[in-house]
C-alpha cells in the first residue's frame, strides 16, 4: 500500500473504482477523465507512489499523452502507473520504479492499455494515437519528427519556430513542410480526415488552399500547454508558391 494514489476515471465510475480500490492507498484523490490536465498538477507536484487509469480513458490519446508525460518526468520515477478495470481490478502495471522507461517498453503499454477501449479516431497509417504518442518518452529526448507517409512524394523541410500558418483561422506553427503536405502543432483540436482551410503567407506572398488531417496527436508538453501534433496533405496547393516560401524559410537540406 502506498501513501498517496491518484485515479482518473469517468464520472460514473470514479465512486465505485475508489471504493475498491481503497486498500491500494491510504489516501486516494480522484478525478474525471475530463480533468487530466488538473490532475497532472497533483502528480507533478506530490508525486504519488500510484497513478491509476481507467481502461478506457488509458486507450484514448489523453490518457496514452498523460502516460507519456508522466513517464517521461525524472521526478516521477517513483510512480508506479496501473491500467484499472470498472470492476477496480488492475488490469496492468505500466512503470517499473526500479528501472526507466524505455521506447519499447512504452510502445507495448499503450498497446496493452487500448484493449477493450472504446474505439478512438482513424489514426496514421502504420501506428495508431496512442502508440505515436507512446513512442515519444524520456528515453528518447525531445520528440522527433514523426514520419507516417512512408515513400515521400516530396522532400520535406524542417522549418524555423517562427514560420506559421493558418489552419481553419487557427494559429499552428510549421514543424516540416513540402509542396505537398505539412507537419504542424496546433492548440486547437484536429481530428483525421477533417478538411480544413490554410493560410501561408509571409512579406512575399500569401498563399490558400485547403488540406486534410491525414493524422494527429495529442501531446502533454512538460513546461508548455497541451497541443495536437497533426500533418496535413495539401489540396491542389500552388506548387511554385510553396516551394518559394520554403526557399526563403526552410532548410538548406531536405529534412529526410
Amino acid at each position: 500500500m502506498v501513501d498517496h494514489a491518484v485515479l482518473i476515471a469517468a464520472a460514473d465510475l470514479l465512486p465505485g473504482i475508489t471504493s475498491r480500490l481503497s486498500h491500494e492507498a491510504r489516501d486516494i484523490t480522484g478525478f474525471t477523465d475530463t480533468e487530466a490536465l488538473r490532475a497532472l498538477e497533483i502528480i507533478t507536484t506530490r508525486r504519488p507512489g500510484l497513478v491509476m487509469l481507467e481502461r478506457k480513458f488509458s486507450g484514448t490519446p489523453r490518457g496514452a499523452a498523460l502516460i507519456n508525460r508522466i513517464k517521461a518526468d525524472p521526478s516521477l520515477t517513483a510512480t508506479r502507473i496501473d491500467i484499472v478495470s470498472a470492476e477496480g481490478h488492475a488490469a496492468a502495471e505500466l512503470a517499473d520504479a526500479s528501472r526507466a522507461p524505455s521506447a519499447g517498453s512504452a510502445a507495448a503499454t499503450a498497446s496493452h492499455a487500448g484493449s477493450g477501449s472504446s474505439s478512438m479516431p482513424s489514426a496514421p497509417p502504420q501506428h495508431d494515437v496512442a502508440d505515436s504518442a507512446a513512442s515519444a518518452t524520456a528515453a528518447q529526448g525531445p520528440v522527433p519528427t514523426l514520419d507516417f507517409r512512408g515513400t515521400r512524394r516530396a522532400p520535406r523541410y524542417a522549418m524555423p519556430e517562427t514560420c506559421e500558418m493558418l489552419v481553419d483561422g487557427n494559429r499552428a506553427t510549421l514543424v516540416d513542410l513540402s509542396t505537398l503536405g505539412a507537419q504542424i502543432l496546433i492548440p486547437t483540436v484536429l481530428k483525421p480526415n477533417q478538411r480544413v482551410r490554410i493560410s501561408l503567407g509571409d512579406e512575399s506572398a500569401t498563399l490558400r488552399f485547403s488540406a486534410t488531417v491525414v493524422w494527429a496527436a495529442f501531446e502533454i508538453p512538460k513546461g508548455k500547454s497541451p497541443r495536437y501534433r497533426a500533418g496535413l496533405d495539401f489540396i491542389e496547393p500552388d506548387v511554385r508558391g510553396v516551394d518559394g516560401y520554403i526557399q526563403r524559410h526552410g532548410a538548406s537540406a531536405p529534412n529526410r
